[in-house]
This record gives structure tokens, C-alpha cells and sequence, in this order.
């Protein structure tokens, strides 16, 4: 007896920020109002790693760096009732990204960065209830990351304020920040943020803030958590 035939995908959680809130990428299934998570198969002669930063390139056009995970696996009918498979979903968070609506490889109109929180109320898209499960694992672990690791400085440019940082905390966690409180923290967090010793210079003679870059830590000693900052 054959063993049966199972396809292997993978599917991507692609969030940044836009306008101040928390997105993910969009693809509309074609011929259908359905949208999905971008992704494809798992050609045979690559490994998922590899497989994910190629989708994340051809379905995205997504090539720059920043953090991609393994978020899952899931498994069943994810590309359609007819196809059995199993899908590994990663989870890729990458700084303000431009708008893909009429850019190449999704034509105008077949990509679109929507507002996590527009997903969990009345939808203006309808996406296919697998990749509305899979959203919600990725977010939610993109919120918890950000509590015990530095991961909220790869939704930052190269150089940035506290301010900025404390807007990627706002818009992932939905919550308004104390300003002093936060910086308080972040500051007391062995190698979170690196002073640069230089300050911006805002438009129309504003207050300079002092630029910060990525520091070394991977965990955060204490960790930021949502209920104490």
C-alpha cells in the first residue's frame, strides 16, 4: 500500500507597523474574495528555512533582513479541501515596509497590509478561517517576544529614539505607555539599546532626542512586562 501523498507549505506572518499600527500582509486568493497569508509549497530539494525566505521574496517582495521564525505546524487542508497537507507557518517582523498594493509579483489590488485588530472585528477582508488561527498564534507570539527579548528593535530602523521603540511596544500590546516609566526600563535593561552619543534633529526646531542602536542582549533581564511598564 502507497503511503498518501502530503503536501508541505509554508505560510508567512508578516508584520510591521503602518501608520501606527500593527499589520499583516495580505494575499487575495485568485478568482475569490478569500484572502490568506502570502506562502506557497516546499520544493523538494530545499530545506523550510530556505523555502520561507524564498515565498518571502516571491510572494512578499520582501528581501530585506530582519527576524524570521518557525512560529508552527499545522496541519490539514490549507491550500484547499482537495489538498491534505501540512503547513509551517514563520513569523517574520521587519521594520516600516512600503506599500506592495500595485507593486510586483502581486498585481494591483491582490496584496494589501491590514490592521491586525481589523481582523477580530467585523472583517473588510475575509480570510480563510486556517490562516485567521494562524494570524492569531503569530501575533500573539510577537507580543509575548516582546516582553523577555529585544525583538521590538527589528520593527525599528537602524537608528532610533526611545520614543520610536515605545510606539513598536504601543502598537503591538494596544496600550498607551508611560513615557518616563518606559524609558526608566529600557535603560536599566543591560544591553537592550547602545547611545550613540548623537541626538536628531527634529523639523521646525522641536526638542533633539537621543538616537539608540541594537544592543547585543537576546533576553531581556528584567523582562518588560505588558502589565508593569
Amino acid at each position: 500500500m502507497s503511503p498518501p501523498a502530503v503536501a508541505v507549505s509554508v505560510d508567512l506572518v508578516l508584520l510591521t507597523l503602518r501608520s501606527g499600527q500593527l499589520c499583516v500582509l495580505l494575499t487575495r486568493r485568485v478568482g475569490t474574495d478569500v484572502w490568506t497569508l502570502p506562502g506557497g509549497f516546499v520544493d523538494g530539494d530545499e530545506d523550510l528555512d530556505t523555502a520561507a525566505a524564498r515565498q518571502l521574496a516571491a510572494r512578499a517582495g520582501v528581501t530585506a533582513t530582519g527576524h524570521l521564525e518557525q512560529l508552527r505546524t499545522y496541519g490539514g487542508p490549507h491550500h484547499g479541501p482537495w489538498i491534505s497537507g501540512v503547513s509551517v507557518a514563520y513569523l517574520a517582523l521587519l521594520p516600516d515596509l512600503p506599500d506592495l498594493l500595485a507593486t510586483e509579483p502581486e498585481p494591483a489590488g491582490r496584496a494589501c497590509w491590514c490592521p491586525v485588530d481589523a481582523l477580530t472585528s467585523p472583517p473588510e477582508r475575509v480570510l480563510a478561517p486556517d490562516h485567521l488561527r494562524i494570524v492569531a498564534d503569530g501575533v500573539e507570539r510577537a507580543r509575548a517576544k516582546l516582553e523577555y527579548t529585544p525583538l521590538a528593535a527589528a520593527f525599528c530602523e537602524d537608528e532610533f529614539t526611545l520614543a520610536d521603540l515605545r510606539r513598536v511596544y504601543e502598537a503591538a500590546w494596544g496600550v498607551a505607555l508611560d513615557p518616563p516609566n518606559f524609558r526608566r526600563k529600557v535603560l536599566s535593561t543591560p544591553g537592550f539599546v547602545v547611545p550613540l552619543g548623537r541626538r536628531t534633529s527634529p523639523p521646525g526646531g522641536g526638542r533633539p532626542a537621543e538616537l539608540y542602536s541594537r544592543g547585543p542582549a537576546t533576553a531581556l533581564h528584567p523582562p518588560l512586562l505588558r502589565r508593569s511598564v
